[in-house]
């Protein structure tokens, strides 16, 4: 029995096992290194000593030399231009055209032509260059990116803002309107103040009725004093003359008379 069975569990001469166990090796322990904290890798790089650099000879290097840049006649034309225009208008509006097409453009134009708005494109290098020597260089930082000016010989403000509604891809950043630097508000601001002629409407109305004011109480007096002088004459008139007689006493009289 025992060999029945060690026949059948001992493998068989020449009979390969279909799996086999292979030992490896035990593997070296190798320690990896630990990173800085982030902390002290700033400290380290804040503390670090950094040699000054040698100073050369006197005589050495010659000073850089700056080259001036002449303007050309294009930019000279363009700042003239663009000073005209600062000198004739009263209103001038920044705005920022974020990717409005042409034809948009050209309907916004016709738009505003409708007003008396003329739409102005200048370069911001011409603008950088003729702002800070004028005394609008407060507006040097509204000319960023692909801006327009919309100008306009008066103050139209309401109908711009109009206009604008209709177009939400140009954005008004400022203005200077007679000579006074507006944000986006105080154009709000403005816009809501009523016209020149309904002002000066308001203000010849207030003007006449404190004249007539006035004028009526300066003939108060007066016409008081008359109206009580008049009253005593009739009073003393009326003392001074006699009664009329009665019926009865002038039929009297005329019987005696008879």
């Amino acid at each position: 029995m025992a060999a029945t069975l060690c026949g059948r569990v001992l493998p068989k001469t020449g009979w390969l096992p279909l799996t086999e166990s292979v030992r490896h090796g035990s593997k070296a322990v190798t320690r990896h290194r630990k990173p800085m904290h982030f902390l002290k890798q700033k400290l380290m790089a804040v503390t670090e000593y950094i040699p000054p650099k040698p100073i050369p000879p006197p005589g050495a290097l010659s000073p850089p030399v700056r080259k001036t840049e002449l303007e050309s006649g294009l930019v000279i034309l363009l700042k003239r231009e663009l000073a005209t225009v600062f000198r004739e208008c009263k209103m001038i509006a920044v705005v920022q055209n974020n990717a409005s097409s042409a034809e948009d453009m050209l309907l916004l134009k016709h738009r505003l032509y409708r007003h008396g708005i003329t739409v102005k494109y200048f370069s911001n290098q011409v603008m950088r260059s003729f702002l800070p020597d004028s005394r609008y260089s407060n507006m040097q930082p509204l000319f960023i990116g692909p801006t327009v000016m919309f100008v306009s010989k008066e103050p139209k403000v309401k109908e711009m803002l109009k206009v604008l509604r209709s177009s939400p891809q140009m954005v008004l950043l400022g203005a200077c309107i007679e000579n006074t630097l507006l944000s986006r508000e105080g154009i709000l601001n403005y816009s809501r103040l009523p016209s020149m002629a309904t002002v000066c409407g308001e203000l010849v109305g207030v003007l006449a009725l404190m004249t007539s004011q006035t004028v009526s109480q300066l003939r108060h007096h007066p016409a008081h004093l008359s109206a009580l002088l008049q009253q005593y004459v009739e009073q003393l008139q009326s003392a001074s003359t006699p009664e009329p007689a009665g019926r009865e006493t002038a039929f009297a009289m005329e019987e005696a008379a008879a």
